[in-house]
């Protein structure tokens, strides 16, 4: 690593990773490899909140890393790794837990109540997950976070616990700043433009995998919910399904929106929907060529120079946090 900023952020190595994924994060980050340092985490232990059949998971945290590699981070730029191959991020997380974490501060996440609801028997760790969230970027002194509009509270929390260790203890941790993506921070689901598309979500209608066959992405994209009336106009409040869809349209062709408001002017969803199926199909069918080249031996060896040249920056950093608090 040298003197440029510092870029943090990863993915959960769980359900489908999909169109949303791609568009809200990673292919932003693809960007950002060219101008920062930039390390990016296959976060499994944020897996674990949930129970996850062990074989599954270890499957998922390879093919988790094969996407990243396949949508464009290049391993010689940029830092990838497994999460739970440097322990000093469950470490820190419980030092935070202790110096600046608040009931209340987690009571009031967003996700925390929509994932959990009032279900009692939610694991601790989900509820907790977003001071581990804190300690995987201030681990590495991280200064810019890529993030979708859901994940800015968990970024707020994460400069509070930093500001209240620094402020309380002594100088340790950088405060990171939030870098939301302009257009296409949010995409929405294909079945309903009034939720985020997710890898969770009940019906597979809501999203398109990165796995999915082209034909199979060409039907959904057909099915997908429209707006009333039949005109292609850009207007999130009005229009929020054709919104989504146009911003689906310019992030994968790199058209931009109000160009394809002209070109559609008159012609209605039908020819619109046609195309973009055909622009997403392609795009598909050109990723999944490329995730085909990369073997689990591969990955394994990218993990493993990845931990090797962060863990002495993440034991640095614990090093310093423990003498602020009088361990060492």
């Amino acid at each position: 690593m040298n003197t440029q900023k510092i870029i943090f952020s990863g993915v959960q190595p769980t359900g489908n990773l999909h169109l949303g994924n791609y568009l809200g994060a990673i292919k932003q980050w693809v960007n950002l490899q060219k101008v920062y340092d930039c390390i990016f985490c296959v976060v499994d232990y944020h897996a674990i909140t949930v129970r996850q059949n062990p074989d599954q998971l270890r499957r998922q945290v390879l093919d988790t890393a094969k996407i990243y590699l396949a949508c464009g981070i290049n391993p010689k730029k940029s830092l990838i790794f497994r999460q739970s191959d440097i322990n000093e991020h469950a470490e820190l997380a419980w030092i935070l837990n202790c110096t600046g974490a608040r009931m209340s501060d987690l009571e009031n996440m967003t996700q925390y109540k929509d994932k959990a609801g009032k279900d009692a028997n939610a694991s601790v760790g989900l509820f907790d997950y977003p001071v581990l969230m804190a300690a995987d970027i201030l681990l590495y002194q991280t200064n810019l976070v890529p993030v979708g509009h859901d994940q800015v509270q968990h970024l707020e929390l994460t400069r509070d616990l930093a500001k209240r260790f620094n402020h309380d203890f002594g100088q340790v941790f950088t405060i990171p700043e939030v870098q939301l993506q302009k257009t296409g921070a949010r995409i929405m689901g294909l079945d309903d433009p009034t939720k985020k598309m997710s890898k969770s979500a009940a019906s597979p209608a809501n999203f398109i995998a990165l796995t999915d066959e082209p034909e199979v992405a060409r039907k959904k994209i057909m099915r997908a919910v429209t707006d009333s009336g039949a005109e292609v106009i850009y207007d999130p409040e009005t229009k929020p399904a054709i919104s989504n869809l146009l911003t689906i349209y310019h992030l994968l062709s790199g058209i931009d929106i109000k160009t394809l408001v002209k070109k559609y002017q008159g012609r209605g969803y039908g020819d619109f929907k046609k195309d973009l199926a055909e622009v997403v199909a392609e795009f598909l069918t050109d990723f999944q060529a490329k995730l085909e080249r990369f073997s689990d031996e591969e990955v394994e060896k990218i993990f493993a120079r990845g931990a090797k040249k962060l863990k002495p920056i993440a034991k640095e950093t614990v090093k310093n946090v423990k003498e602020k608090l009088g361990l060492l």
